[in-house]
């Protein structure tokens, strides 16, 4: 679908830089990778959802019915694609989630199909930038404990994880499941890795498919 003039998103003259996607659960060491690539690339780094949506997720979590709180969270995607899109004229840009993370933890925590969700999604996509890769993080349910037990900035997702009733098997079905739509997708075991390691083999990845 063709997006009205007014809502199209602003074009830049020039190609743009790469634009790296780090998704998986909370707590598997996304934010910390992406400083390692950030320092590495000398890139832009971003987490989606960016200021000022994310001081009021807390809140619409808990006050908003599941529709209202999607559309809280695609706009903050597109918000999101704004600033990577502008970003990215200048450097790389590497994002800690972006919408693989919008449409699997949605569906999770509503328990929706992930298709659904996707669907509403569709319409918007025009408006997102495509990342250049999407590495999908996984590791072991052992050391995503570990990982969790020693996280200084513990959030309620990352809480809810173990606490709440097959929420961890659902959001890794989810994220599975939108792994395997996504072309840009790139799965990345993180079990044993140090964040230098994988920041190597993503760096590596890059160089040799001349991204």
């Amino acid at each position: 679908m063709s997006l009205p003039a007014p809502y199209r998103p602003v074009s830049f003259d020039g190609p743009p830089h790469p634009f790296i996607v780090l998704e998986g659960v909370s707590g598997i060491g996304k934010s910390t990778l992406a400083q390692a690539l950030t320092r590495r690339l000398g890139a832009t780094s971003l987490h989606t959802l960016p200021a000022p949506h994310t001081d009021w997720a807390t809140l619409v979590n808990r006050r908003l019915h599941a529709l209202p709180q999607f559309a809280f969270y695609l706009s903050g995607l597109l918000h999101a694609a704004d600033s990577i899109r502008l970003a990215r004229m200048v450097g790389p840009v590497v994002a800690d989630r972006y919408a693989s993370s919008v449409v699997a933890c949605h569906a999770a925590v509503h328990k929706i199909a992930v298709e659904e969700v996707a669907q509403l999604l569709q319409p918007f996509r025009p408006y997102l930038e495509t990342p250049t890769r999407t590495f999908y993080l996984g590791c072991s349910e052992a050391a995503l404990r570990e990982r969790l037990a020693v996280k200084n900035d513990v959030k309620q997702d990352d809480l809810d994880l173990f606490a709440v009733p097959g929420r961890l098997a659902r959001l890794l079905a989810d994220f599975r499941a939108v792994q395997a739509a996504d072309p840009t997708a790139v799965a990345l075991d993180t079990t044993d890795k140090s964040p230098d390691d994988l920041a190597d083999r993503i760096t590596a990845h890059l160089e040799a498919h001349g991204a």
